[in-house]
């Protein structure tokens, strides 16, 4: 998942993903009455700390050193917007809605852990009401029902692989491995979404572990079932790793979970991220060499979040609507050339050619996904 390197892949690699993902380039200004935010290792500068009811625009530079995250939280730190994976050097946009006049809170997560630099951000305006027909209220129940139907399978097949390690069954445990995972990756931006770092402690690959930090989660367990062997804390880790999965599932199935519209459209940009800076390098499933599950995982979770903004989509830019069908139906096929049975051949047997056609597909798919937050949001 997180990393410093896929960063700088997708800021050197990836020239087709600009409209995402830029080098740096001004940051004490913006078009359009976007709000600049200069994020560094120490400080998050956001260019003005209030605005309107509606949506807001903000354009996120990482002038540190470190990758880090920007966040924009509600009352009890519901997360009203992020993004995630902004690379030194590197500059994304995230869009907003914010209909109700409140104190909000902006935050910049360098090293994307812990509560992050924090600033008031204040709202004002009377209430909008931005979804009259319950076009996009509806969108945002369709995918709710799609992230709860994957974290059920993900906690019963978690069950399933933790018992499977726990009793000394590695081959078992390592056929489990990147189906298990196929039902995170699917909708991690919302395991993203829930405080007190439960992402890392589900995902977190090795080199991003912090000097000092236990190491917990699936990729603890990936390379103990395949470079060093079961260790005296594996079972303690499979049985870590379970609680923290009933953890998302409680959150997500919680009446206070809410899912909002443009989070879903910046969740399918997230996505499509994650594709584009790991599962391409290779870095994310190190050891086991599975990453086109995850690669797979990452893009129908995507689809499913823009199929079920589609209705808005369809009708105010049917043209880009048709555009990213025709580009998933690309990648599909792409993908396909790479299925052994019903997974995936070894990720260390793809060349580095085939590699970048992979690449080429997943820029293109996501220089339109990228388009879909602001046609969301109105913007």
């Amino acid at each position: 998942m997180r990393t410093t390197t896929r960063l700088l892949f997708c800021a050197a690699a990836l020239p087709l993903a600009l409209t995402a993902c830029t080098e740096k380039e001004a940051t004490t200004s913006a078009e359009g009455g976007d709000i600049v935010v200069d994020a560094t290792d120490s400080s998050c500068d956001v260019g003005t700390t209030s605005a309107q009811t509606g949506s807001s625009t903000f354009q996120v530079t990482n002038n540190g050193s470190k990758v880090t995250e920007f966040y924009v939280y509600g009352e009890g730190d519901r997360v009203m917007g992020e993004i995630e994976n902004i690379g030194p050097g590197v500059s994304r946009q995230l869009i907003v809605a914010l209909p109700e006049p409140a104190t909000y809170q902006t935050a910049c997560k360098p090293g994307m852990v812990g509560d992050g630099l924090r600033g008031d951000f204040v709202v004002t305006g009377d209430a909008k009401e931005s979804d009259a027909d319950g076009t996009l209220a509806e969108a945002a129940d369709g995918y709710k029902r799609y992230v709860v139907s994957q974290v059920t399978a993900l906690q019963e097949t978690t069950a399933s692989f933790v018992t499977a390690v726990t009793s000394g069954d590695v081959e078992g445990a390592k056929a489990q491995f990147p189906l298990v995972r196929t039902y995170y990756e699917r909708i991690e931006p919302v395991a993203e979404s829930f405080p007190d770092d439960l992402d890392p402690r589900i995902d977190l690959r090795e080199p991003d572990v912090e000097p000092g930090a236990e190491w917990t989660g699936f990729h603890r367990l990936e390379k103990d079932l395949w470079a060093q062997g079961l260790q005296p804390d594996t079972n303690a880790i499979a049985a870590q790793l379970k609680a923290d999965v009933d953890e998302l599932v409680a959150g997500v199935q919680s009446p206070d979970f809410v899912i909002d519209p443009i989070t879903v459209a910046g969740g399918a940009q997230g996505l499509l991220d994650e594709v584009a800076q790991t599962k391409i390098t290779g870095e994310e499933d190190f050891f086991s060499h599975t990453d086109l599950y995850d690669f797979q995982a990452n893009v129908d979770g995507s689809q499913a979040a823009v199929a079920a903004l589609a209705p808005v989509l369809s009708e105010r830019d049917p043209e880009l609507a048709a555009t990213i069908e025709q580009r998933f139906a690309e990648l599909d096929t792409e993908l396909a050339k790479y299925r052994q049975g019903d997974g995936f051949v070894s990720y260390d047997t793809v060349t580095e050619p085939q590699r970048q056609d992979l690449s080429k597909k997943i820029d293109a798919l996501s220089a339109s996904v990228s388009q879909v937050q602001g046609v969301v949001a109105g913007a």
